[in-house]
Formats: C-alpha cells, structure tokens, sequence
C-alpha cells in the first residue's frame, strides 16, 4: 500500500492523510528554501513540491528517493530576458538550442523577447505562430513578451488577454526595422493603455538624442564604441521613464541596466512608491570594459559592458536590493555577424547556459552567497513575471530545481555549449559551479551535461 502524503512536518515522518501520492523525494545536506539553506528531503508528488522536510524525514512507500550528497538543490532559474530569434532567424538560435542550453544552465522557465523573430510578438496572430512553433521544442517551461511598437496600441490589450507577460519596447533604434522605437508620445500612448489594464511595459532605455550627439567611430576599438553608448543615454531614458510611470501610476521595468549612475534616481523613485524594477545582467556583472580586447565583438552589447568601477556599483545596486534581478538578455547571432567592426557587428552576448555560474563566480569572490544568487536570478525574476509557481523550494511551487556542485570549476569551451552557435565572450574563462542535474517539475531532464527530450510546457500569464 502507498503511503500518502500530508505535505506537513510529523516528527520527520510521513502522514497518511493526503490525497496526492509522492512519488519523488530529493534529499540534500544543502537545501536553498525562503527561510535559508540547510539539510532537507523534498517531496514531490503531482509535479509539485508537497513539503520540504527534515532531511531523514521517512520515504514513503512507493516513492523513489534521489540522494544528491552535499550538492546544492537550488529553485531552477527564470530567465525573462532571451530572444530566441525563431521562427524567422532561426539560424541565429531556435527553441530546440536555446531551451536546451538553459536547461544545461540549471534555467527551467524563461520568457522569450517579441523581437528578433519574424513575426514579432505584436499581435495576437504573430504570438500564436511562435507557440506553435515552440510547441514541440520546449526543453523548459517557456512564455513570452509581447511588444509594444508604434501604431500597436490596439493589439496590447489583446495580447494581454491571449497570456504574453507584458510589452517590450525600445526608446532607440533596436537594430531590426521590424520591431521600430517608440518616442515619448508613443510611450505615453502605449504606457497609458497598458496600465488601464495593469500590464507591465519592458523597456530598453537609452536616449536616441544622446545616441546621436556620441562620437561614431567605426572600428576595432572597443574604447570608441563604449564611447558611443554613453552613460547619460540610459540615465536620461531612465529619468523620462520613471517621470511617465509615476504620472499614469503605471508598472514599469528597466532591462539590461548597465549605468550605475542611475541608480540613485531609481532608489527614490522606489522609495516615493514609483512602481518600478530592474534588472542587470551577468556580462555588466562579470566582464569589463578594460578586458575587453580589441575586435573582440563577442564582447559587443547595447547598452555596453563598462569599466570596473562602473561594475562595483552595479554590484552595490544589487547589495542594497535597487537592483532587482539578474537575467541573461541572451541574444546570439551567427558567427559571421560579429564582425571586427564595433560599429557594424550585431550586439548581444550569448549566455544562456553560462548565467548561474558566471554570477556565482563573481558573487563569491565579493563575499555574497548562493541564496543571494537565487533571489537574483530564481524568486525575482519569478516574481516580476507573475510566475507563483516558480522561483522557490516550497510546499505548492513546481519542482523544479538546479543542483549545483558550487566549489567545482570548469574552463567554458565553446563547442561544449548548446547555443546554437558557439560565440561567447565567456570563451576560455573557468568559472565555479557545476550544474549536475536540472529537474522540471519533477523529472530529471538533464544529467551531468546530457539533455533529455523536450518536456517543457507553454505558460501564459497567471500560470
């Protein structure tokens, strides 16, 4: 007879009162939950996390016990900001590739950006041709954006209502003429609609007047296109954009911050109860302006990779919680596109399955821990998207997890990556933690590097 589950702790054993059967239980020495790290054996039944116990909690009948040891089990990973570029430039990524290399990056839900591929997210008709084509792809649970263009206004509420988590727009040029900016009356617009049904806007904030008064100096030289993309194009965009959320009472989000100098307006803007959040990535986290060698556009990204001493207040931003959340804004391009040239090479870092491991090298060495990586790039992001049943090891959530040898290194080999093309700027760095398995809501779906099949489901908003 099956023993049956209660989902409550019972002198560490197990209840015979529950309607659900667990048939998993992952046990660790080092668990990560909402109220700390410590040894525990999950039980999972259905799919979902049924409690967290203590870690000799007994096994039930039936169920299959998967003892970890001393490796970390953390809540898989949200990433929001991926552009998987497919259908339509599918030779620069797909959802096969992608949600493969996140599942080998310990990422078991993401969110995929509206540009990029052709169509875009812009109306209904173009969302529903990219879920039929992720469809049969998914290796993780994937969602996504809708965007917000010019002269898409009426198809916002429309798009909200069909699941997609919110609009992305850009305040300059994007660099697909598919997917235009919008200018100040355009934000406006699309920001008034979008809180009259409390939606959340996205947004790429760089100034395109401060853009153009840059130098542009085509070239090798990494030091003329940081030039290019100064820091007050963002802090400017910023500015305008916590002046608009404030006076529609709207929800907003800043992606990819890369200028630590708007983080002060950010922290009162938080702090007069502006409805805002932000993001940074593992590359403003990890990678400098100052290693940057020159015609290595691998490194290339808008906004830009800045100095270390931009990098320590990012940092800082994270430390005191101005920062919300890390994601990997994993844009890749085919190898022939990251040409020498700073000026013409596509922007964007391919770091997908490098994200988990890229941060934590970085926050160990400034004397952060695993369970501040976890609310970085698991429970916020999670919570950003409305996503309550991600982000957390507890009663109730999915089971999804990452388990991680924390103090193992590897030396990142491109031909080793997932990513449908190897480009990376994380090329010949040795990081610290290894992701040994990856969970999907309770089934193991990788395995010391080796990806099963897709079992990744669809999620639309309030999932």
């Amino acid at each position: 007879m099956v023993r049956k589950y209660r989902g409550t702790e019972v002198r560490g054993r197990v209840s015979d009162t529950h309607v659900a059967d667990v048939s998993l239980v992952l046990r660790s020495t080092r668990v990560i939950t909402p109220g700390g790290t410590r040894p525990a054996s999950i039980a999972v039944a259905g799919g979902r996390i049924a409690a967290v116990l203590p870690y000799d909690a007994e096994v039930p009948l039936g169920a299959r016990l998967e003892d970890v040891g001393d490796h970390v089990v953390l809540p898989g990973l949200v990433d929001t900001h991926v552009h998987v570029n497919d259908p339509g430039r599918s030779e620069w990524e797909g959802f096969w590739t992608a949600t493969r290399a996140a599942a080998a990056g310990g990422v078991t839900t993401l969110l995929d950006m509206p540009l990029n591929s052709l169509p875009p997210t812009t109306t209904v008709a173009n969302l529903r041709v990219k879920q039929d084509v992720a469809r049969p792809k998914a290796h993780v649970d994937t969602g996504f954006w809708g965007g917000a263009i010019p002269g898409n206004v009426k198809d916002l509420r429309p798009l909200h209502d069909a699941g997609v988590f919110g609009f992305k727009c850009f305040l300059s040029p994007s660099g697909v003429d598919e997917f235009p900016e919008l200018d100040q009356e355009g934000l406006a617009g699309s920001l008034a609609e979008i809180a009259g049904f409390g939606g959340l806007l996205i947004v790429h904030a760089e100034d395109p007047h401060h853009l153009a008064a840059a130098p542009q100096r085509p070239g090798p030289r990494y030091a003329d296109f940081l030039a290019s993309r100064p820091r007050d194009a963002e802090n400017t965009a910023i500015a305008n954009l916590i002046a608009q959320a404030r006076r529609l009472d709207a929800r907003v989000h800043v992606l990819h911050l890369s200028s630590g100098d708007a983080l002060p307006m950010i922290a009162v803007a938080k702090a007069e109860g502006v409805r805002i959040s932000v993001e940074s990535c593992p590359h403003f986290l990890t990678l400098t302006a100052e290693e940057v060698p020159d015609g290595a556009t691998e490194f290339k990204c808008c906004p830009p990779i800045r100095e270390a001493r931009n990098q320590d207040v990012l940092w800082q931003g994270l430390a005191d919680g101005t920062i919300d959340c890390v994601v990997s804004d994993h844009s890749p391009c085919t190898g022939d596109l990251k040409t020498p040239d700073f000026a013409s090479a596509w922007g964007g870092i391919s770091s997908l399955q490098l994200g988990l491991p890229a941060v934590w090298t970085e926050a160990r060495r400034r004397g952060r821990t695993l369970e501040d990586v976890v609310r970085w790039m698991s429970s916020a992001p999670a919570e950003l998207a409305g996503l309550t049943r991600k982000g957390a090891v507890e009663a109730g959530r999915d089971a999804d997890f990452a388990v991680l040898a924390p103090d193992e290194t590897f030396t990142v080999d491109p031909a080793e990556l997932h990513h449908r093309n190897q480009v990376t700027a994380y090329a010949g760095k040795t990081l610290h933690g290894v992701v040994k398995s990856t969970w999907l809501r309770g089934t193991r779906i990788v395995e010391n590097g080796t990806v099963a099949e897709p079992t990744g489901r669809l999620l639309e908003r309030n999932d």
